[in-house]
């Protein structure tokens, strides 16, 4: 699943002629474009989703959205190890035997 996730940039640097941010989600950090909101400063929030700055939002909605996704586990299914998922995901439950 691709969510659309809040995030603070916490640094802007143009490479190759595109401003490209260092951008915070809850603890993770990617690199995002910002070509679609060129005017978004350090210590602002944003809409990510696949890796574009879509949408500038509070803080507030932002620490709301973050902290919902966190208790749903979202921000690990969207940002957690893949390899730790399938292998958790192989895993039987306590008292299941798989064959």
């Amino acid at each position: 699943m691709c969510l659309a996730v809040p995030g603070k940039v916490l640094g802007i640097e143009e490479r190759d002629g595109t401003r490209m941010a260092s951008v915070d989600f809850g603890g993770v950090v990617k690199e995002v474009c910002l070509e679609y909101l060129p005017d978004l400063q350090v210590g602002e929030y944003a809409i990510v989703h696949v890796g574009f700055a879509l949408q500038r939002l509070d803080e507030e909605s932002a620490r709301r959205t973050l902290e919902l996704f966190a208790n749903l586990g979202m921000l690990q299914e969207e940002f957690g190890d893949p390899w730790e998922q399938a292998a958790q995901a192989t895993q039987p439950e306590a008292g299941e035997v798989r064959q």
